[in-house]
């Protein structure tokens, strides 16, 4: 016979009288488990083997194992000295579906759920389910959506096991249809509303969602209104009261401020107070705060912002510096009075690194201005993290200082940092229309394997180029920042498959670089180098290289008696040579009809020289190169604040082949706009000449403009001088007929020049001929400039490594020594800058920066080539 004592799931009333008896319990054994374990029911029983029981202990038994929230019914009964325990389960959740919304991802309502034990494989409660549905349903009347609801259903299944559906019907975000303040004077409607971020539907109200209500923008919204009147002396203003009402059908909210302005309040003393550690006349040329101003709460909180760091610099870690206002109601003045508690000096115990899963410890530390067991420095604690954002290596670093436990004069500081892409790394395989088959594969990384040093290695074969290439900087050579590097490279390239010019070059060389800082900021550097060039022109190189047309050595040239009259036709489409002064004439390549008259008397050869026929095709170069560089960016990468510059002069030495300099400046400066919107200003500028027996600069050293890093929306390399297409000549079998069959060209047989091929015997008529288009040729002087607007890309949470920008570009490429038929040459000229305006994206990958451009011309010349869409892909080698 076994006797049970039921126990009620609230009232758990036991008729004590029935069950006054005690026994002991023998044994235990608990029936009704399906999936919680016995020793879970054990853990929780207070009951025991051994134990001497009654009816009070059963009730606490009950008790106990409802607590646990497994179970949704338990009977415990004896049988003899048997304590039998059964249970019935409550039914584990065996999936859950939600519906319906969109405001608030499913992963975070299945989270906030598995926080509250609601989770698939958990046991079910029913209590929890509804409050988190209330919960829910509250976060959307936090955000506006009071027509929100949210329902629930429990679908049992067998073996114990339910389903739960969560539907959710969002609603609309109530929009805001009116904003009034009660009570201003001094300030209008209009100005106050302005401080707010919450406003009325505007027409970008789709976009930004300003016109919809949260209780969270209205607190900031009413705090910033506050701040706006304590910054201009109303001291004893006060937000009375804040009503927020709603349209019957839930769309709509209004809202209503009252305040009371008060006086406006004069600064009438400023006073300090406590121990300022350093001279108070030091102190008060920190004060933002005088005698005579109008009150101002943000000029007072700068003040001891301005305080505290400089009690900090001086190992004050945990200096506290207030301003007080003490107002008088009668003359309407403040008395001002910082109260400065400096507390002890703190000493650093040890400096910390945190995430720097790629990057050694001591890249870090090399860069620390702050030392262990040196007395701590707010501004080298701060000036430490700067450079470790200049680095490029990271995302973001952040710097924390805490108190070591049990002392109070000594600090930890942490430093966390977050690793980013710093270099570039791909390899190639394909066909390009231009270039055919190409195969590469490059590497260049700002931290190879976490030293911090710089390597860059490429090796690429086409059928226009192979380039084989390496770098080394190692920028802490020397333990106080002395740079050194050096790189070696060979290259071939065959520019008549890139559409540019008809001649070849081979070159290999090699240069050594040291860098040298003479401040935080500042460097210099001396870079040596030596390079050998060869040239392999063709017989269509453009005229600037080798001048044309050239005779074929196989073929003499004649001219028929007949045809005077034709060559003085052709005549009319020459032009002087200015380097003559005998004044011989040369075609004009804008004029003369290449591919119909036939070859004047005396044309060949009469062409200005090229570069090649006056200083050859080989050249051996020694070149220095001194740079300076002064840097305030306040990131590596991506920079938002602070300004560039760095000007170099690179100088080929007396006793090359070759001798020329060349000058290059470039800067940038950043400047907030706003909280969200940065002003970036860029230049460029860039002059090159000749001298000594070298009348002129180089061609393969001119500089070249368009594209990224220039001017966008123009095709890369593009701006700037065409060259003067090479002239050349055909040759065709002569039409001769040999009237009187003797084989001899008498007079009249032929009425077209004609050459004879010395080595066929063949009599041919010759034509010149234009071979190709102008292309870029580049010029000696540079000019560039652009102005960008940074914002933050919308919907994109993680801006770190991802920056855009509306930007409008300007430049040009100019040459002082335009050759008389070279288009789109010109001495420095506005009139001929480029301009362009577009958007910009550069995103950092794990391949290299990748940039994005959409820009429009807005002022062209004649032969530029237009590119509105533009994008690249890691760096060029």
């Amino acid at each position: 016979m076994k006797d049970f004592l039921k126990a009620a799931s609230l009232g758990l009333a036991l008729p004590v009288a029935a069950y006054a008896q005690s026994f002991v319990v023998n044994d235990i054994r608990v029936e009704g488990l399906q999936r919680v374990s016995a020793g879970s029911v054990f853990a929780a029983l207070p009951v025991r083997v051994g134990d001497q029981i009654e009816s009070l202990d059963i009730q606490s038994a009950t008790r106990a194992l409802f607590r646990t929230g497994y179970f949704q019914d338990i009977q415990i009964g004896r049988e003899n000295g048997v304590l039998v325990i059964t249970v019935r389960e409550r039914p584990a959740i065996s999936k859950i579906e939600i519906t319906g919304n969109k405001a608030i991802k499913t992963e975070d309502l299945l989270k906030g759920m598995n926080d509250n034990g609601l989770a698939e494989g958990q046991i079910f409660k029913r209590a929890t389910l509804e409050g988190l549905a209330q919960e829910l349903q509250r976060q959307y009347v936090a955000q506006g959506r009071y027509g929100a609801s949210v329902s629930t259903e429990v679908n049992e299944l067998p073996r114990n096991q339910v389903e739960l559906k969560v539907v959710v019907d969002e609603g609309s975000v109530a929009a805001i249809k009116h904003i009034n303040i009660v009570g201003n004077q001094a300030f209008s409607d209009e100005e106050l509303g302005e401080i707010f971020e919450l406003q009325t539907t505007g027409w970008l109200s789709w976009l930004n969602s300003d016109d919809k209500y949260s209780r969270e923008k209205l607190t900031g919204d009413l705090e910033r209104l506050e701040s706006y009147y304590l910054d201009r002396g109303y001291l004893e203003f006060q937000i009375e009261s804040t009503q927020v009402s709603l349209s019957p059908d839930k769309q709509s909210v209004f809202i209503t401020v009252n305040v009371s302005e008060g006086d406006v309040y004069t600064v009438s003393d400023v006073e300090l107070a406590g121990d300022p550690v350093v001279s108070e006349e030091e102190i008060r040329r920190l004060l933002l705060v005088r005698d005579g101003q109008t009150f101002s709460q943000v000029l007072m909180t700068t003040t001891s912002d301005y305080i505290t760091k400089r009690l900090g610099n001086e190992g004050y870690t945990f200096a506290e510096v207030n301003g007080m206002p003490e107002a008088n109601e009668e003359d309407k003045t403040v008395k001002v009075t910082f109260f400065i508690d400096p507390g002890k000096r703190a000493y650093v115990r040890r400096i910390n690194f945190r995430g720097n899963t790629r990057t050694s410890d001591d890249v870090l530390r090399r860069e620390m201005r702050q030392m262990e067991s040196a007395s701590a420095s707010s501004a080298r604690i701060e000036q430490s993290k700067v450079r470790l954002e200049r680095l490029g290596y990271f995302k973001e670093v952040q710097v924390e200082t805490t108190e070591v436990p049990g002392t109070s004069d000594q600090i930890d500081v942490e430093y966390t940092v977050e690793e980013q892409p710093s270099g570039t790394i791909g390899g190639t395989v394909g066909y390009a229309q231009n270039s055919g088959i190409v195969l590469g594969a490059n590497v260049q990384e700002n931290n190879w394997l976490g030293t911090g040093k710089s390597v860059g290695f490429a090796v690429n074969t086409s059928r226009y180029q192979s380039v084989l290439n390496f770098s080394y900087t190692d920028p802490y050579f020397t333990p106080d920042g002395v740079s050194r590097g050096f790189n070696v490279f060979y290259q071939e390239r065959d520019y008549s498959e890139l559409g540019v010019s008809d001649y070849n070059t081979t070159t290999y060389g090699a240069g050594l670089s040291f860098g040298y800082p003479i401040s935080e900021i500042s460097r210099v550097g001396l870079n040596l180098g030596f390079n050998h060039l060869e040239l392999s022109t063709h017989r269509t190189s453009v005229q600037e290289i080798k001048g044309s047309p050239v005779p074929d050595p196989n073929i003499d040239t004649f001219m028929n008696s007949d045809d005077v009259a034709a060559a003085d036709a052709a005549l009319k489409n020459t032009v002087k040579d200015p380097d003559d002064p005998d004044g011989a004439r040369i075609p004009d390549p804008l004029e003369f009809d290449f591919t119909q008259q036939p070859i004047p008397p005396g044309l060949l050869n009469t062409n200005p020289d090229g570069f090649v026929d006056l200083y050859g095709d080989e050249f051996d170069t020694f070149s220095v190169t001194a740079s300076y560089a002064r840097s305030t960016l306040n990131r590596g990468i991506l920079a938002t604040r602070g300004a560039s510059q760095r000007a170099s002069i690179e100088v080929a030495l007396p006793g090359g082949d070759l001798e020329y300099y060349k000058l290059i400046y470039t800067g940038q400066y950043f400047r907030p706009l706003t909280k969200s919107l940065t002003l970036r200003l860029r230049t460029r500028l860039g002059y090159a000449e000749g001298y000594g027996d070298l009348d002129q600069l180089p061609f393969f050293e001119n500089f070249y403009g368009g594209g990224f890093g220039s001017v966008r929306g123009f095709e890369r390399n593009s701006l700037g001088p065409r060259s003067t297409p090479a002239v050349d000549y055909d040759v065709a079998p002569s039409a001769w007929q040999d009237t009187n069959d003797n084989g001899v060209v008498d007079d009249g047989e032929v009425t077209a020049s004609y050459v004879l091929d010395e080595e066929t015997g063949e009599l041919k008529t010759t034509q010149l001929t234009n071979r190709r288009r102008p292309d870029p040729f580049g010029g000696n002087i540079l000019v560039e400039g652009s102005a960008e607007v940074i914002f933050p890309i919308p919907f994109v949470k993680d801006q770190r490594s991802m920056q855009s920008a509306f930007f409008v570009d300007a430049g040009n490429v100019f040459d002082t020594n335009c050759g008389i038929s070279q288009l789109n040459c010109y001495d420095v000229d506005l009139d001929h800058i480029n301009v362009s305006a577009g958007i910009g994206l550069t995103w950092i990958t794990g391949f290299g920066p990748l940039t994005f451009s959409l820009a429009k011309a807005l002022r062209e010349n004649e032969d530029d080539e237009i590119e509105v869409f533009q994008f690249s892909l890691g760096n060029s080698f």
